[in-house]
């Protein structure tokens, strides 16, 4: 399968190896002084060089960082619906997309948590443009999604992606995860964007793309954190879009965010798996019978799961009030938290430019607004 070697991670026969050219690097020793503060250097090092494979890397070590992380910087990790899941079987998760590494990291910690097959998942190229993350993030199971291709070549780049994607849930048993849309959220709306869809069904050798999405079982997921830790980052891009400018990012501006999203402070998270899509195929393909009709009516399936299975915590509540000027949602939460909020408002953003407090605000209070589309969310 020498086609997928640009975009794949490492067989497990590579580990090893890998793992040997990156023991020294500076950012392994701060990660692994993060995750055993207490251990000697030479022991953590002795314990990856006998590594030879990803499971084993991510049990023995990713899965303590992200363990440490939630220590660290959360009021930890709650999970919903993977009750629904069975043991030594592949699903395809797609999931709402907040959080560069975590998202994905969290759910595999669940995933490992509850004896569940753990995913292989996409990160895109401008991630891994420095050599020791790109081992990294092979040794943790990513797959490369490359981007700001031209035209014919970013075709071709989803058409093995696709393929990739199906040869790992369908030939290899291994889950995958994948975000609803390219890049982060950062308004607060979680919307499936269809081309994601269409370079799925890119992949299918079936006559019927809805039979071959039915194969793959989709599995919608729903992150929530209470705090976002990158929120003020998210800031001057939103901003830049209100105005129809082209937001132009700076060197090291993936990079500053990763880290924030990480070591910053997140108070709660949730994480929800929704249904196995299955019967709503049928329905889809009773309504419609183009194809692009059908991809918008899945992408809409999709949304109703995630949107409604989102955890509104008392930050969202807040902003929702603070934003309209009204007190709505004054029940569900306490003048201690509201404060709490309004203060890390205060410190994050400058309160003369109120463009960007509105942004601020409905970066928060958005999960409100759509959540309340479908039930009284109180």
């Amino acid at each position: 399968m020498q086609k997928f070697d640009k975009i794949r991670p490492f067989y497990d026969a590579e580990v090893n190896e890998a793992i040997q050219s990156a023991v020294n690097h500076p950012m392994m020793k701060a990660l692994m002084d993060f995750t055993f503060p207490d251990v000697d250097e030479e022991v953590w090092k002795n314990q990856l060089k006998k590594t030879h494979s990803i499971r084993d890397f991510q049990c023995n070590f990713i899965y303590q960082s992200i363990q440490k992380v939630l220590a660290k910087s959360s009021e930890g990790l709650t999970t919903s619906g993977f009750e629904k899941l069975h043991p030594n079987t592949s699903y395809l998760f797609i999931s709402n997309h907040r959080d560069i590494i975590l998202d994905t990291s969290l759910l595999n910690v669940a995933l490992f948590d509850h004896g569940l097959v753990m995913t292989a998942s996409a990160i895109g190229d401008n991630l891994v443009k420095k050599s020791f993350l790109k081992t990294l993030s092979k040794l943790n199971r990513n797959f490369v999604v490359q981007r700001g291709l031209p035209p014919r070549e970013l075709l071709e780049s989803s058409k093995l992606m696709s393929e990739y994607i199906g040869q790992l849930l369908l030939r290899e048993n291994r889950s995958v995860w994948i975000a609803q849309r390219e890049g982060r959220t950062k308004d607060g709306n979680d919307a499936t964007h269809s081309g994601v869809l269409k370079m799925l069904a890119m992949g299918s050798d079936e006559s019927n793309m809805l039979d071959y999405f039915k194969k793959i079982k989709i599995v919608p997921v729903s992150i929530s954190y209470e705090y976002d830790p990158t929120d003020a980052l998210k800031m001057p891009q939103l901003i830049a879009e209100a105005k129809n400018e082209i937001y132009i990012k700076e060197k090291n501006e993936d990079f500053v965010t990763l880290l924030s999203g990480i070591i910053g402070q997140k108070k709660r998270i949730h994480i929800h798996i929704g249904d196995v899509l299955d019967k709503e195929f049928d329905v889809i393909a009773a309504e419609f019978d183009n194809i692009n009709k059908q991809i918008q009516a899945l992408a809409q399936v999709i949304d109703d799961s995630i949107l409604q299975s989102y955890m509104l915590w008392p930050t969202n509540y807040i902003a929702y009030d603070l934003l309209y000027k009204t007190d709505q949602y004054k029940n569900c939460y306490t003048e201690n938290e509201k404060s709490l909020f309004e203060r890390r408002l205060e410190m994050r953003i400058d309160e003369n430019n109120p463009q960007m407090v509105e942004s601020f605000l409905a970066m928060y209070a958005n999960p409100v607004v759509n959540k309340s589309k479908y039930q009284n969310v109180v």
